[in-house]
């Protein structure tokens, strides 16, 4: 797919990757074998008919295309985007395997049919159900409750989602950078669930601006898929210094609160010259590319394993690769420095090696006596994961948690320890993908529908 080149693109927050023309669409949908088989779909979390969708591609009938993928999937043009495809329907794919062969670009093809449908202003209609006179709370607007809320009023349930913040969408808002995926394109996708009676409270905070006792009263059920939003850090000496974010807030600051648009939106951001970022991630990828963009001079990641176990998409990681942004492997920071007025002026890092694998199956990073170095930094994101937010888990009387403080809950239902209560997405798993959350939202729209039809009660 076409690109914007990299010396233009780290001036401005436009998408990186330009998109497919009709002429290249069909030609790479013209590569699927049609596989009576359909490996690809058995690793797509919905289950789209990948073969149906790239079938009509390569007919040209581009309107058909969309509404396949609408049937399956209600965040399409988002999933084309932002989904890792290579390590799920792409790394099934058939052609994949013919040596000095690629796999198809389902992810392409599925940003491109979805694109299509909304720059020719097709309407795709899809059928729903009569009314069933019973509604549904959705306590989250990210990817999870989207999904679960989408579903659910095709089916025929009255459904209501209560968002925190002042925009819907969760994650693919407030975490994912502009030139990974515009908010234009959230707020198309939400505006499409919006159009299936799907009803949006937006700055109403469950547990504060409404009770969790009036949603039991209310609703028949109800779904949680708030994700797991809330920051790890590392709790060093020196992370109270001015200049040293979390991805979290740092992330939320340029994506939702249009920090990027500056003057237009006045968001107080530091514009660091001189940033480290932690962390080996996506998110990691999207804070460094961020503040390339917003001036910095130069910005390097630390990661204290080496670029093989790094669990970033490698799409992400050649971007960066490709803007200039450096890489120090087998790092960790034990120290940041300030300066007398409390401002963050360096990164103090030893040297690791890596041992046997620990329990996530990678090698354990083990540090190097006698290793010490500073790194020159005006500013530090740290990008090692985030956890649950527990003061909204805390209002559900009953509510039962894992160790790590995430929901516990039926991994095929979501049913969770309070009667009519599902849960769903990272707020059960812990941090993974979008396409993940998406997933648990579907399944959960099948087994709240089960629940309310009563044909299931795991409560009984």
């Amino acid at each position: 797919m076409r690109e914007q080149e990299a010396k233009e693109r780290i001036k401005n927050f436009f998408e990186v990757p330009l998109g497919y023309s009709e002429e290249e669409a069909v030609l790479e949908a013209s590569r699927c074998l049609q596989c009576p088989a359909k490996p690809c779909v058995s690793g797509c979390p919905v289950g789209i008919d990948i073969p149906g969708f790239i079938r009509k591609i390569r007919e040209r009938n581009f309107a058909e295309a969309a509404k396949i993928l609408k049937l399956y999937n209600n965040l399409p043009a988002v999933c084309g985007r932002v989904c890792p495809q290579e390590t799920q329907c792409e790394e099934k794919c058939v052609v994949g395997r013919i040596p000095g062969s690629e796999p198809v670009a389902i992810g392409r093809l599925e940003r491109f049919a979805a694109d299509w449908e909304a720059e020719h202003s097709i309407h795709t209609q899809i059928e729903i159900a009569p009314a069933k006179h019973k509604k549904v709370a959705v306590v989250g607007s990210g990817p999870a409750g989207l999904t679960v809320a989408a579903d659910l009023a095709k089916r025929g349930y009255e459904v209501h989602i209560f968002e925190t913040l002042h925009k819907p969408g969760g994650v693919l808002v407030y975490g994912i950078p502009e030139f990974r995926l515009p908010k234009s394109i959230v707020e198309r996708e939400v505006n499409y669930v919006k159009s299936l009676s799907v009803q949006i409270f937006l700055n109403m905070p469950v547990g504060r601006a409404i009770p969790v006792k009036d949603l039991l009263r209310e609703y028949d059920a109800i779904f949680i898929g708030v994700g797991a939003g809330t920051p790890k850090f590392m709790g060093i000496e020196g992370t109270n210094l001015n200049g040293v974010y979390s991805a979290n807030e740092f992330l939320t600051r340029v994506n939702l609160m249009k920090a990027y648009l500056f003057p237009d939106y006045d968001t107080p951001v530091r514009r660091g010259k001189k940033v480290i970022v932690v962390g080996g991630g996506n998110v990691a990828m999207d804070a460094a590319r961020s503040a390339l963009r917003l001036g910095a001079e130069s910005v390097t990641v630390v990661y204290r394993r080496t670029e093989q176990e790094m669990p970033a998409r490698r799409e992400e990681y050649l971007h960066a690769l490709e803007e200039g942004i450096k890489f120090y492997w087998l790092t960790q920071p034990i120290r940041y420095v300030g300066n007398e007025k409390g401002e963050v002026v360096g990164v103090e890092c030893i040297s690791m090696r890596l041992g046997e694998p620990d329990e996530s199956g990678r090698r354990r990073p083990i540090p190097i006596e006698d290793s010490r170095f500073i790194l020159e930094a005006d500013t530090v994101i740290e990008a090692i994961g985030t956890e649950a937010n527990r003061f909204l888990l805390s209002q559900f009387d009953g509510l039962k948690l894992n160790k790590y403080g995430y929901i516990v809950a039926d991994e095929n239902s979501g049913a969770t320890s309070v009667r009519k209560v599902f849960a769903g997405g990272d707020i059960v798993t812990g941090a993974a993908t979008v396409i993940e959350a998406m997933g648990a939202g579907k399944r959960a729209a099948e087994w709240i529908d089960r629940f309310l039809s009563g044909e299931y009660d795991p409560w009984k």
